[in-house]
């Protein structure tokens, strides 16, 4: 366990929290502007979420305020933490990484504060900084060990090959991937993601998340990717790597999964292509005695991913159209996912509900589901992003 905070540095922290947090959307960018500075570690980052208005310095704005909130008590932050830690094994964040980001961070709290940022209060940070550092690479390291540990399993970096390209809908494409070791893979729990080193012919390194949307089998894993307009990665992988291509990829990871121990009905809620770690779900445990209700958004029945698989698969499958194309027939639906609605056809006493898409549909839900009195812990979420999302 890290060494506790010091008296000194706690009272420090609590009495500049309130300056932090009134400059926090300063500090930050300033804080990004030095650590992007170093090619070695801008490889780390996805740099689509340095453009504008960043949701990757939103996210952190709001967990550093959010770690200074709590300072004395930082294990309500617990699962946050969590999520954090998955997403840096994902990515590779190593040990060696930490002390970049501390110099950067306190550089910028020293830039933007001037004078008033003593000596004291920048050691005070810089102690607290270390602190939660210390919990992070502590549970980093237990899931870099458990993942080499599992059959099939692996530590760092393991080549994967594309093995089959299969066109979805006009932006959605899936790839499935082999090692090219020929070894088995390491059963990955459904709704958890692959992480990805991809270097384009002539370009950076560039690494990105993506959610597996296979059954666990033991041989390979399925991808499904969105062509997002502008994006460097996914535009490429639609339109540049065919079967043979390889990269590399890490571990299984991910906080976000279904275990149906103890549940007695899931309803799985998506939009878009956040449909992909709910056919994992459902590959993996639809069909048997467990209540699955899988409900789906998308545009029209045009860019409507992997329909049939899910239909197959639920006990019970409906979908939304936001701009019908054709005359609805069976489960469809025109319009958005209304939360009066989704409680007629789930009991929201009993059942848990795993939520995946874009931001304003999942905020939606989750309103909706509190309003309706289900409790936080059978409400279940992955948000795409940076990984310090929901730190608050």
């Amino acid at each position: 366990m890290p060494k506790a905070l010091s008296e000194d540095t706690l009272k420090l922290i609590e009495a500049t929290a309130p300056v932090v947090a009134a400059h926090v959307d300063q500090i930050v960018p300033a804080m990004y502007r030095r650590l992007l500075a170093d090619p070695e570690i801008r490889a780390l980052f996805n740099m689509s979420h340095q453009q504008g208005n960043s949701p990757q310095h939103k996210a952190l704005a709001g967990a550093l305020v959010a770690y200074a909130t709590h300072i004395r008590n930082p294990a309500v932050l617990g699962a946050a933490i969590e999520r954090i830690a998955q997403k840096h094994v994902g990515l590779q964040i190593l040990p060696e990484h930490y002390p970049h980001v501390a110099t950067a961070l306190l550089g910028a709290v020293s830039e933007v504060l001037g004078d008033a940022a003593t000596p004291d209060i920048l050691a005070a940070w810089g102690e607290a900084y270390w602190f939660l550092a210390d919990v992070l690479i502590g549970r980093e390291e237990q899931i870099y060990s458990a993942s080499e540990a599992a059959q099939g399993g692996w530590r760092g970096w393991r080549r994967f090959k594309v093995a089959a390209k299969t066109v979805e809908t006009p932006e959605i494409t899936s790839f499935r991937l082999q090692p090219v070791d020929g070894g088995p893979v390491a059963t990955h729990r459904p709704g958890q993601y692959l992480s990805f080193r991809f270097q384009p012919e002539g370009t950076d390194e560039f690494r990105r998340n993506y959610s597996i949307s296979s059954a666990p089998n033991g041989r390979d894993y399925r991808i499904t990717v969105k062509r997002e307009p502008g994006g460097r990665i996914s535009n490429w992988l639609h339109d540049g790597v065919d079967i043979g291509a390889e990269f590399d990829v890490s571990a299984p990871a991910g906080e976000f999964f279904l275990d149906p121990t103890g549940k007695r009905e899931v309803v799985l809620l998506s939009g878009g292509v956040g449909l992909t770690p709910m056919i994992s779900m459902l590959e993996s445990h639809g069909g048997g005695d467990l209540r699955m209700v899988y409900v789906h958004a998308t545009r029209d029945a045009r860019h409507h991913a992997m329909r049939e698989r899910h239909q197959e698969l639920a006990h019970e499958s409906h979908v939304f159209y936001e701009t019908p194309d054709a005359a609805l027939t069976g489960n469809a639906r025109a319009g958005r996912v209304n939360p009066d609605w989704l409680a007629s056809v789930s009991d929201p006493r009993i059942a848990d509900y795993f939520i995946c898409g874009p931001t304003g549909f999942m905020e939606a839900m989750i309103r909706g589901l509190r309003a309706a009195n289900v409790p936080d812990d059978r409400i279940h979420y992955e948000y795409f992003g940076p990984a310090s999302a929901q730190l608050g």
